[in-house]
């Protein structure tokens, strides 16, 4: 897991073998993203507000479950 540095998320991290994002947000609240290509990925580590792109790239694209 990655710390990152946003109002909404506290971490994310990334399983290549499985291609799932798992989002650690600041309420406590974990999240697994399937099925997430690696530079969606990468992508969210570069992004200047984590919280932005997780909604316009991850949310409402790729299946997900709480954990």
């Amino acid at each position: 897991m990655h710390l990152v540095d946003s109002s909404n998320v506290s971490a994310i991290g990334y399983d290549e073998d499985s291609q799932t994002l798992q989002v650690e947000f600041n309420s406590g609240a974990t999240y697994q993203y399937f099925d997430v290509p690696q530079q969606i990925f990468e992508g969210m580590l570069d992004a200047g507000s984590v919280g932005q792109y997780l909604n316009q790239y991850v949310k409402g694209v790729f299946r997900y479950s709480r954990v």
